[in-house]
C-alpha cells in the first residue's frame, strides 16, 4: 500500500517496523500536497521547512526508544488554532497576517506526542458557514467532485483526508463543522463532549459550542488522536476536570445488548432519500450484531437551527469585537479618526458572513430584545439538553443521518443563507446539549458522493461512539474508498 493510502494506524505500524522513516513520509505528502493545492485549495500555509525538521526529531526519538504511536505521524491543523512562529489567519482577511506568539493546547499536546504538522488548512472565516465558501483565501473544492463543496467550516481538514494528502487533521465544531464536513467528503470525524479537549489558543466563535476534535480515516485512528489531544487544561476555565481517557482502548466492543434509539424527527421532510437509505442499511448492521432498535422522540430538535442562530452570532458579537484594528487585525489605511479606524478597519476585515452574523447577535443581545430572543433561546436550549437526557435513559447511542443531503454544488447556496444554514439541521442540536457525536462513512449516492451516520452518545461517553464506528468500519470498507484520481 502507498504511503498517501496509509491511514495513521497502519503508518504507525510502517514506523515502528522501520518500514520508512518520519521524514519520507513527511517529503513523500508534502510533495501531494504542491500538486493538489490549485485543484483543491485545502491548505492556507505549507510548513515544509518545519515539517521535515519535526520530521527528523521524530526519527530521532525513535530511534532511542521512544514507542508513542504518533511519534512521526503527519497532521496539519485548522487555521483556527493557534501555532507559534505561524500565520493563524482564521480563513479571514482580518488576521490574514498574524503570526501567533504561542501554541494551542491542542497543537502543544499533539506535537509532544511527536506528530509532525505539515501546515494550516482553510476554513469558513472565522468558522462561519457550512461550505468552506467564505474563506478570505478562496473555496474549497470537494475531491470527490471539484464542482462541489466539501462542507464547512472544516472543509480543508476533510478535503486533504479525502485526497490523501495527510492521514489526520484537526477540526472545530459549533454546529456540526467537523461532522458536516466529514460526511460530504467520505472521511470520520469525532464532536467531543465538550470540555474534554482544551479550547485554550483556539480562537473563539461561539465559545459556548465550540469543541476542537480530531478528523481522520477511521474511527480508531480518532481515538488515538484524542488519547493525546483530550484532558483537563488549567489555561482553560470550560475544561472539564475529568476530560481525559483511554479512547484507544475502548475499541474493540461486543455489540450484544447494545440500545440504539432512532429519532423519527430525523427521518422527515427534507431528507434526501439516498442519504435515508444508507443511513438505515448502517443501523440495520448494528442490529445485525445484536443490537435492539428502538424509536425515541427529540421534539425540540425542530427549533435548534433557530435557536443556535440567535445564540451563538450572540457570543460571535463579542468573541469577534477584539478585532478592531488598533492591535493585531487588519487596520484601515482610510480612516480619518478613532471611530472611524474601527468602522472602516471591522468593514474590510470582516466578510459579508461574519458581518451578518455580528449584526444579528448585536441586535438580540441589545436591551429591547434580550428578552425576546437571546434569553428564550437559552430556555429553548435548556429543552433541547432535555430531550437528550430522556432519550439516554432510554438508550445507549442515538443514530441518524449526519447531513440532509451529500455535498451541494459550489455557489448553490451562497445567495440564501437559510438554506446553507438548514446543512446542519441534524447536527446542531448536539453542540447546544454538549453531548459527543460520530460522523463516519455508511455509503455513496447514484453520483459517487459520500454519505455520513452520525452516532451519537450521553456525556462523556466519546469512548462508546468511537468504539461503535470502529465496529462497522471493521466490516464495511466505506472509509477506505478514495476519490478517483486522488488515491493514486
Amino acid at each position: 500500500m502507498e504511503l498517501h493510502q496509509m491511514g495513521v494506524t497502519e503508518l504507525a505500524a510502517g514506523l515502528r517496523k522501520k518500514d520508512f522513516s518520519a521524514v519520507e513520509l513527511s517529503d513523500a505528502l508534502l510533495q501531494r500536497i504542491r500538486k493538489s493545492q490549485d485543484a483543491i485549495n485545502a491548505f492556507i500555509s505549507v510548513s515544509e521547512e518545519l515539517a521535515l525538521a519535526q520530521a527528523n526529531a521524530a526519527d530521532q526519538r525513535r530511534a532511542q526508544g521512544d514507542a508513542n504511536p504518533l511519534l512521526g505521524i503527519p497532521l496539519a491543523h485548522k487555521d483556527i488554532f493557534c501555532t507559534r512562529g505561524q500565520r493563524t489567519t482564521c480563513g479571514s482577511k482580518m488576521l490574514a497576517d498574524f503570526i501567533s506568539p504561542y501554541d494551542a493546547t491542542v497543537v502543544q499536546r499533539l506535537q509532544g506526542a511527536g506528530m509532525v504538522s505539515l501546515g494550516k488548512l482553510n476554513m469558513d472565516e472565522f468558522a462561519m458557514g457550512s461550505s468552506n465558501e467564505t474563506s478570505f483565501f478562496g473555496p474549497v473544492r470537494n475531491p470527490w467532485d471539484r464542482a462541489r463543496v466539501p462542507g464547512g467550516s472544516s472543509g480543508g481538514s476533510a478535503a486533504a483526508l479525502a485526497a490523501r494528502l495527510l492521514p489526520a487533521a484537526t477540526g472545530t465544531d459549533t454546529g456540526g463543522s467537523i461532522r458536516q464536513p466529514a460526511a460530504f467528503c467520505g472521511v470520520t470525524g469525532l464532536k467531543p463532549t465538550y470540555g474534554r479537549v482544551s479550547r485554550y489558543g483556539m480562537i473563539a466563535f461561539a465559545s459556548s459550542l465550540d469543541q476542537g476534535g480530531p478528523m481522520a480515516r477511521s474511527a480508531a485512528d480518532c481515538a488515538l488522536l484524542m488519547d493525546a489531544m483530550a484532558g483537563h487544561d488549567a489555561l482553560d476555565s470550560t475544561s472539564h476536570p475529568q476530560g481525559a481517557g483511554r479512547f484507544s482502548a475502548a475499541l474493540g466492543r461486543n455489540l450484544q445488548g447494545l440500545r440504539i434509539g432512532v429519532p423519527e424527527e430525523f427521518f422527515g421532510d427534507g431528507l434526501d432519500p439516498e442519504v435515508a437509505q444508507a443511513v438505515q442499511d448502517a443501523i440495520q448492521w448494528y442490529a445485525s450484531q445484536g443490537a435492539e432498535i428502538r424509536p425515541v422522540r427529540l421534539p425540540n430538535n425542530a427549533h435548534a437551527v433557530s435557536t443556535y442562530y440567535v445564540l451563538a452570532p450572540a457570543e460571535a458579537s463579542s468573541n469577534l469585537s477584539r478585532f478592531d484594528g488598533v492591535r493585531y487585525s487588519h487596520r484601515s489605511a482610510v480612516s480619518a479618526d478613532l471611530q472611524d479606524l474601527y468602522l472602516q478597519s471591522r468593514y474590510e476585515g470582516f466578510g459579508p458572513e461574519v458581518r451578518r452574523r455580528i449584526l444579528i447577535g448585536s441586535y438580540v443581545l441589545s436591551a429591547g430584545y434580550y428578552d425576546a430572543y437571546y434569553r428564550k433561546a437559552q430556555q429553548v436550549r435548556a429543552l433541547i439538553r432535555e430531550d437528550f437526557r430522556r432519550a439516554f435513559a432510554e438508550v445507549d447511542v442515538i443514530m441518524g443521518p449526519a447531513t440532509p443531503s451529500t455535498a451541494f454544488a459550489l455557489g448553490a447556496k451562497s445567495a440564501d443563507p437559510v438554506a446553507m444554514y438548514l446543512a446542519d439541521i441534524y447536527t446542531i442540536a448536539v453542540n447546544l446539549a454538549g453531548i459527543p457525536a460520530l460522523s463516519l462513512p455508511c455509503g455513496f449516492s447514484k453520483d459517487g458522493l459520500p454519505i455520513g451516520l452520525q452516532i451519537m452518545g450521553d456525556y462523556f461517553a466519546d469512548e462508546l461512539i468511537l468504539g461503535l464506528g470502529d465496529a462497522y468500519q471493521r466490516d464495511s470498507d466505506w472509509h477506505r474508498r478514495s476519490p478517483s484520481g486522488e488515491g493514486q
